[in-house]
């Protein structure tokens, strides 16, 4: 790969619905930290350098516990979290002091894997973004403030978003940087919920959105039965 290619790994979340003390992403999973398995995914790809957004009181754990022990050598920074998680992300991108490409990820998507960074990696070089998705096997349902069924879309035309979602790097910083500066002047901006980057693409930036295909594999662990379905997956 002949451009920089940066991985922001998002770690500041404390996972309320996993009802457990411990934050999703440091749970033990066949032996390693959650966090550990895509760090370990970028570390043997074409990534050039991580950056780590965590709670600042995680960042000694993470150093002795899975950078240091496991050899994760491409980290090259760490930086605290913020409110919500694009207050993290654009913490993330404010750390980047340069790059061609960021692979914006969730740290509790442990299986991330080479294959899917190239395909990302092709599509962001031909378009300046590459979302990682998967199609929707179920019919998917919208519904009104009673929860009633008022629309139901083609599933052939429904995406799953994942992450990591990719972006030329200066675009999808001045997207963000947008965002905040527009939240900053007028805090009715606040009532439009961002739950991925691409959004913020969409609604600020000036590329438009492309997939590219993940994995059914690649879950985020949310409650404790994805921690199930990623142990089996491990074990097999």
């Amino acid at each position: 790969m002949d451009k920089k290619c940066t991985a922001i790994v998002l770690s500041a979340g404390r996972g309320s619905r996993m009802g457990t003390d411990t934050p999703k992403q440091y749970l033990d999973l066949c032996g390693r930290p959650v966090l550990y398995y895509s760090l370990k995914a970028f570390q043997d790809s074409f990534i050039d350098e991580i950056i780590i957004v965590a709670a600042k009181d995680d960042f000694s754990y993470i150093k002795e516990e899975i950078t240091d022990k496991y050899g994760i050598t491409k980290v090259s920074g760490m930086t605290e979290g913020g409110a919500q998680r694009y207050d993290s992300v654009l913490n993330g991108l404010r750390a980047v002091e340069e790059s061609d490409y960021v692979f914006i990820h969730d740290g509790a998507r442990p299986f991330v894997d080479g294959e899917m960074l190239a395909r990302a990696y092709e599509t962001v070089s031909k378009f300046g973004t590459a979302i990682v998705a998967v199609p929707s096997k179920d019919t998917v349902k919208i519904t009104d403030e009673k929860g009633v069924a008022v629309d139901t879309p083609d599933r052939s035309s429904v995406w799953l978003m994942q992450t990591p979602q990719v972006f030329d790097f200066r675009k999808i910083k001045e997207a963000y940087e947008r965002m905040a500066a527009q939240k900053n002047e007028d805090e009715s901006g606040s009532a439009v919920k961002i739950t991925d980057d691409a959004m913020v693409m969409e609604l600020f930036g000036t590329l438009p959105v492309h997939v590219s295909p993940g994995s059914y594999r690649n879950i985020k662990i949310t409650t404790p039965e994805d921690m199930l379905i990623a142990d089996a997956f491990l074990r097999q």
